[in-house]
């Protein structure tokens, strides 16, 4: 792989070889089941999670695939690091390499903190979602979940609706960027107040005309902490509803947390609905995808 980036920041830093070549890393660690790399390309290197918001999937995902490499890490959460005492994020960054850990995993509200960080530190920072604007390792496990349902490289060609809180979604704009250089043709869908038009796509407010000319949909949660409003129909215009799901053939994902009942229905968002719902996929391939993006940098 030519790629030679000291950080991973934000997908418009790769080119679409540059993404196939780490989709490939991590395919071959799905492949590989779930044992440890025998060669631990970690082994004596700490890496440190600094989660300045609330995760469940990305920090434990970035856990495994540190353990799996042969690494150790230590978690530094919001509530209980010195954030909460005025330190910068910056500033903690910089305690954290003199402690000697070999990479940081952040994932902060600042819009360019993991930026700021990469600035001012000599050790490679992974960007594990930043504000509303990033959120590339997500994007770039969704595009190794989908060109695995579809048995390909790349997605050239796949139309692929992302539908919900646009506005609000770092998960979205990584995915337009990471799609699209994949070949894919992105629709994004939601209601007008959600549905920003500056993210060089195309956009539309009725699911069900979209629905019937994609490939993929993936469902997004409404933010309400970031103070989203939906009207009392959302659930029934923007919704993967039972009935809307029984006519799609197509992949379904989301990189959660759900809002069962309302972007999704309950029935639908369970593992066994279908073959074709690939939720857990995501889960499954953050780990690989986080594997081959810590090797890359650190290991």
């Amino acid at each position: 792989m030519a790629w030679n980036g000291r950080h991973f920041l934000n997908l418009a830093e790769l080119s679409c070889e540059d993404m196939i070549g780490l989709m490939k890393r991590a395919s071959n660690f799905l492949d590989a089941g779930d044992r440890y790399e025998p060669n631990a390309p970690l082994d004596g290197k700490i890496i440190a999670n600094l989660f300045m918001e609330n995760s469940t999937r990305t920090r434990c995902s970035f856990t495994v695939a540190t353990k799996r490499l042969g690494g150790d890490y230590i978690d530094l959460l919001v509530e209980t690091s010195s954030a909460s005492k005025g330190e910068t994020l910056v500033d903690t960054a910089l305690n954290l390499e003199a402690m000697g850990v070999a990479g940081i995993v952040v994932r902060c509200s600042q819009e360019n903190g993991p930026n700021e960080i990469a600035e001012n530190v000599g050790i490679p920072v992974i960007n594990a979602g930043s504000g509303t604007s990033a959120h590339p390792t997500q994007a770039l496990l969704d595009a190794v979940t989908l060109t695995r349902y579809f048995g390909t490289d790349d997605l050239l060609g796949q139309h692929i609706a992302i539908v919900g809180d646009i506005t609000h979604s770092r998960v979205a704009r990584s995915n337009v960027i990471g799609l699209a250089k994949l070949g894919a043709i992105v629709t994004l869908v939601g209601p007008s107040e959600l549905l920003p038009n500056d993210l060089g796509c195309k956009t539309s407010t009725d699911f069900d005309g979209v629905l019937s000319t994609v490939s993929a949909v993936m469902m997004l949660r409404v933010q309400f902490e970031r103070d989203a409003k939906v009207g009392e129909d959302y659930h029934e215009k923007f919704g993967l509803t039972e009935q809307r799901f029984a006519n799609f053939h197509g992949a379904v994902l989301h990189p959660g947390p759900m809002n069962r009942g309302l972007e999704i229905d309950d029935n639908v968002a369970n593992p066994e609905s279908s073959p074709h719902n690939l939720i857990l996929s995501q889960v499954t391939s953050g780990v690989a995808t986080r594997m081959a993006i810590l090797e890359h940098l650190i290991g």
